[in-house]
């Protein structure tokens, strides 16, 4: 039988062996652009368009392009892409994925796949994980990209609608992934087409591709509208109830699923506090909800950790960064829960208008790339989800770097004092030190130790990017020691300072181990960049949440076996690191199950919501009438309600509520009698009522005498009723997905039902449009100023 590991490792080989003879044609071409003038180096991007509209493909002119801009990089910036980085661009432009260690310039070697799929004037999108990235890069490699001739546009926030377009219509965009997100669902929201700010999503280039397309696709960009009307008490009175109960004998708390189950005790204590007969009966779908999430605000989220308190307010804390997320909120009540567990002023409820994954969202583009220094690990996700393969790059010079195997310690005690004896050291003798923690919270706990002992340091507080960065570039510098969360200041390099080579280059601690293995390559990777020295070091307890959550019981036992009971008893074991290991893949696993599940029922949304934008974009690009979509629609609406009340023998036909539908939606009062429908067949019905409908159109037309009024008319009608009916529907669609769970108690699958009953809501959404439409056109009355 074939080895698949062997495979694996012979397919890498084949990839970077036909990378390498794409390298080879790009330097090539070296002295041929260095003998060419400013000038005629920059000709060649008009040279490249005119081959590409004489029918050239881009794979054809790579070689010279690529060529183009590595030359131009060297006059521009003063740096010339190596071997390596040239490949890299290479996996880039095929729409893959560039696993690339950090210091080995990722941002240099984007430039080459950058520039060559800005050719087209079709966009490029160079996403980053936040706003200063994005203007730190695009200021920086746009001074490349102008000076071969293409436009460049940065899009922030705070820009004004105007801006942001000029922004997208650049040959090459810098932004960050929700802006992006956020501008895609604005756009679809929008009542004329010249207030769009986007053009077709074509190809994007992703740094720090698994931060953005892994870590951030468990939470979906949501726009939101009107605050749903909700009393707050409930949510306080589910928090003093779950704040009452006791652990292990009313409620269990499952760690590794973070998930919090009532027991029989706890529901019996839920119906006498509630003065209920059944906790689950059908009315009390609310309170029960309300119960979950203030069991899950209170025992399985932890201030200073998921989330901080300021100002008054409840304010989340990113997971995989430590960096405070502004302006983000818990959806489904979460927040809500957690605002009345912490006692802070509890705010209403929005209710979604637009929403959508980052899955769906970067799927949407032709072509999609990314680069990242940590992706393997999760290289089934991005094959199944995203259909990308992920090349490691290898790096330009061999690694210097030595990394210990862990050190695991009884208690968190311990483990600190552990890691100040450590910084002492290394302090002692000028090496830099960057300290990585999981949680601000650990952040706080060591700045206080390392005072204590008389240690100047930096703690990154994750709030200022721009500050941030500046820590983090001077983190190498001889004694300078930084505690920062495991990502903070991704995507900026650390230089090492004048003689701290010789002193073994950064040292990188680690307090404990993430849940992602990802993350802990990335800190690791601090260290010993483009050759440098380097040293890494993690420190684990038994009391840390990865330890506590799987195997630390195990673990314990064998530390008791060994008569390691003593407090500062320590294991230095590469068996601890793979027991580690083995956890942190499990948690992978569950959060990619989790991920995964979150796609799957947003992909039924997804469908829906592909055929509503198109048919909502239809009616906003229509350049001179509707009609084509109002009469059909009335028709449409026409033969629902016919078909429904002629069902049967002709005689048991309820003529008299098809007279009233007539009148009620489609001419004015009492021209429709039972009468005028007697004696004739269903397709009669249908054909009378609508030649009725079209005379009441044709009078609206005259009526206005301008065929601009009329569509401008028509189109304000349609839009606000599919506007108002798709978040009503956006809002049962949430409702269904909460409550279709309790189906798989019935043998059914959740999914499959979720799919069925979507579905059949969404067609019954389209029925409503088109009624509501139907009637709001034909019975308003139209004046000069065309007040619907």
């Amino acid at each position: 039988m074939a080895n698949p590991l062997r495979k694996i490792i012979e397919s890498d080989k084949g990839t970077l062996r036909r990378l390498g003879h794409i390298a080879d044609s790009v330097e090539a071409y070296a002295d041929q652009m260095a003998a060419l003038s400013d000038e005629e180096l920059q000709a060649k991007t008009p040279y490249f368009r005119a081959l590409i509209e004489q029918g050239k493909s881009l794979d054809d002119i790579l070689p010279e392009a690529f060529a183009v801009v590595r030359e131009g990089a060297k006059r521009v910036l003063g740096l010339y892409p190596f071997r390596v980085q040239i490949m890299g661009s290479t996996v880039l432009h095929g729409g893959n994925i560039a696993e690339m260690k950090t210091g080995e310039g990722k941002t240099l070697t984007a430039t080459m796949a950058v520039y060559l799929n800005a050719l087209p004037r079709l966009g490029v999108h160079v996403v980053t994980v936040n706003e200063y990235l994005s203007q730190r890069d695009g200021l920086e490699m746009g001074q490349l990209y102008e000076w071969l001739g293409l436009t460049v546009g940065i899009n922030l926030s705070d820009k004004s609608a105007e801006d942001k377009r000029a922004a997208y219509n650049a040959d090459i965009t810098y932004s960050t992934n929700s802006e992006i997100g956020f501008d895609y669902l604005r756009d679809n929201m929008v009542a004329r087409k010249e207030d769009r700010v986007q053009r077709p999503l074509n190809f994007a280039l992703v740094d720090e591709t698994d931060s953005i397309l892994i870590d951030e696709a468990r939470t979906p960009l949501i726009i939101s509208g009107a605050p749903a009307q909700e009393s707050t008490q409930l949510y306080i009175r589910a928090d003093r109830f779950v704040k009452s109960l006791t652990k292990d004998i009313d409620f269990t708390v499952d760690l590794e699923a973070k998930a919090v189950l009532l027991q029989d005790e706890g529901i019996a204590k839920a119906e006498q506090y509630f003065n209920l007969e059944n906790l689950y009966g059908s009315g009390n779908t609310a309170l029960t909800h309300h119960i979950d999430q203030a069991l899950r605000a209170n025992y399985t989220m932890e201030n200073n950790k998921d989330y901080v308190v300021r100002d008054g307010e409840v304010v989340l804390v990113d997971a995989f960064s430590g960096r405070i997320q502004e302006g983000r909120r818990f959806s489904d009540g979460l927040h809500q829960a957690l605002e009345a567990k912490e006692q802070v002023q509890i705010q209403e409820d929005n209710r979604a208008m637009a929403s959508i994954t980052y899955q769906n969202l970067f799927r949407r583009y032709r072509k999609l790339s990314g680069m990242t220094g940590t992706a393997k690990t999760e290289a089934e996700e991005f094959r199944e989800i995203y259909n990308m393969e992920i090349t490691t790059i290898p790096t330009n010079r061999p690694n210097a770097r030595i990394d210990e195997p862990d050190l695991l310690y009884p208690t968190l005690k311990a483990k600190f004092r552990a890691v100040v004896e450590l910084v002492q050291q290394l302090h002692a003798k000028g090496q830099p030190i960057l300290i990585g923690t999981v949680a601000v919270e650990t952040s706080e706990l060591l700045s206080q130790l390392l005072n204590r002992v008389g240690i100047p340091h930096n703690v990154l507080n994750a709030k200022n990017h721009a500050k941030e960065a500046e820590i983090v570039a001077n983190a190498g510098q001889r004694g300078a020691v930084t505690i920062a969360t495991n990502m903070a200041g991704r995507g900026t390099d650390i230089k090492l300072g004048p003689g701290v080579s010789d002193l073994g280059g950064l040292a990188v601690i680690g307090t404990e181990r993430h849940e992602s293995r990802r993350i802990d390559n990335q800190l690791r990777g601090r260290a010993g960049r483009q050759g440098d020295r380097g040293y890494s070091q993690f420190f684990l307890s038994l009391e840390d949440d990865l330890m506590v959550r799987f195997g630390g019981e195990k673990i314990k036992a064998m530390m008791d076996r060994l008569n390691l009971a003593d407090d500062d008893a320590v294991i230095r074991n590469r068996l601890i690191t793979r027991s580690v290991e083995s956890a942190q893949k499990r948690v992978e696993g569950n959060n990619y199950d989790s991920r995964k599940n979150v796609l799957q029922y947003d992909d039924v949304m997804s469908q829906q919501r592909e055929v509503f934008y198109r048919n909502r974009n239809e009616v906003i690009d229509a350049g001179s009438s509707l009609e084509y979509v109002l009469l059909p629609m009335a028709r449409r609406t026409i033969n629902r309600v016919v078909d429904v009340h002629t069902m049967g023998k002709a005689d048991e036909w309820d003529l008299q509520s098809i007279a009233d539908f007539a009148r009620a939606v489609l001419v004015p009062e009492n021209q429709v009698q039972v009468s005028d429908l007697q004696n004739k067949s269903v397709d009669e019905i249908k054909a009378f009522l609508f030649e009725l409908a079209q005379a009441v159109y044709a009078d609206k037309a005259e009526s206005l005498h301008d065929s601009d009024q009329l569509l401008q008319f028509t189109r304000v009608v349609i839009l606000r009723v599919v506007d108002a009916q798709w978040t009503d529907h956006m809002e049962a669609m949430n409702q269904l997905r909460d409550a279709i769970q309790l189906r798989g108690y019935g043998q059914l699958n959740p999914l499959i039902e979720y799919q069925n009953e979507g579905f059949r809501m969404f067609d019954e959404m389209i029925a409503g449009i088109e009624y509501e439409a139907t009637r709001l056109f034909m019975k308003s009355e139209i004046r000069q100023n065309l007040t619907v």
